[in-house]
């Protein structure tokens, strides 16, 4: 197991550094920069302005001092357009929050589309089966950018019992409408997988020889039928982590979370090149890890499996 993951780390360097290489030149060759706006700047205090943070240089030689500052500084350098920050301080504000309320985001859309999943496995063919189908061919068809304004028009402006956007701490009145926004997307998803997996896995001959054995349904669920269940959940549960953090864009944007979506969103229109390099390299290297983390989960789920 060891020896699997050093190669998969292995792997993830060459991985990390071409998407690195190719988010660098698309970047630079979309038309436009940092400092272009539609008044421009004076020829003279243009190039002032790119010779201080490198931009007047070659592209191999600004991608090569970029690479160098990463691996041996760990810095991501200034940000053309916010003066006084870093990358650096932009990621360390913002990333926290979006980790918060993705990571709360992830845990309710699994536990709860788990459990409807199992639910409706179970009770196959009954109302419970039928509104457990309902409800998450219904969360799928509200993502979170069309889920995001009705949350707002109904508790907010409608009932008036939660705020509309905003941090404030992360107080637990913030946290709803982003985490409901932003799990929905994915419980019903989770909530089909699990409750396909269960059916198979119920008709399957091993749970039919327990029953035959006379034990308990219980034990049969437990201890005999939901680890093989949880496979393809597993499977889908690594990507659906990084989806959760990437989505954010649109709750930070709708709910003013001040989440790192937020920067990425106006970087992006700004063309703050040092900021879209550093929250892509961070979102890459996330998915890496938990593709990783993934794939060691499914092996402890599934012990048959030898890296």
């Amino acid at each position: 197991m060891l020896a699997y993951v050093v190669r998969r780390l292995l792997v993830a360097i060459p991985t990390i550094l071409l998407l690195v290489i190719a988010s660098f030149f698309l970047m630079h060759t979309a038309p436009g920069g940092p400092f272009t706006s539609e008044r421009p700047l004076p020829p003279a205090v243009l190039a002032n302005i790119q010779a201080q943070y490198g931009l007047d240089q070659p592209l191999w030689k600004q991608l090569w001092d970029y690479l160098y500052n990463i691996v041996v500084h760990f810095d991501f350098g200034p940000s053309f357009v916010q003066k006084d920050r870093s990358v650096n301080d932009i990621i360390a504000r913002g990333f926290p929050i979006s980790l918060t309320y993705g990571t709360l985001s992830f845990l309710a859309a699994s536990l709860v589309g788990v459990a409807l999943g199992i639910a409706a496995a179970i009770r196959h063919n009954t109302w419970l089966d039928y509104f457990a189908v309902s409800l998450g061919i219904a969360a799928q068809a509200l993502p979170n950018f069309i889920m995001g304004p009705i949350l707002i028009l109904t508790f907010t402006l409608w009932l008036g019992l939660l705020p509309g956007g905003g941090w404030n701490g992360g107080q637990w009145e913030y946290l709803i409408m982003p985490v409901i926004a932003l799990s929905t997307s994915y419980m019903g998803n989770i909530a089909r997988i699990t409750r396909s997996s269960m059916l198979e896995i119920l008709n399957s001959n091993f749970i039919r020889t327990a029953r035959a054995k006379g034990l308990p349904t219980r034990s049969i669920i437990w201890r005999h039928a939901m680890k093989p269940t949880l496979l393809p959940v597993v499977s889908y549960l690594g990507p659906v982590f990084v989806y959760v953090l990437t989505g954010s864009v649109f709750v930070d944007l709708y709910f003013s979370t001040g989440g790192l979506g937020q920067s990425y969103v106006s970087s992006a229109l700004t063309r703050d090149y040092a900021v879209l390099l550093g929250v892509t390299i961070l979102y890459g290297a996330l998915t890496v890890v938990v593709n990783l983390l993934t794939d060691l989960a499914y092996a402890w789920f599934d012990p048959k499996i030898r890296y």
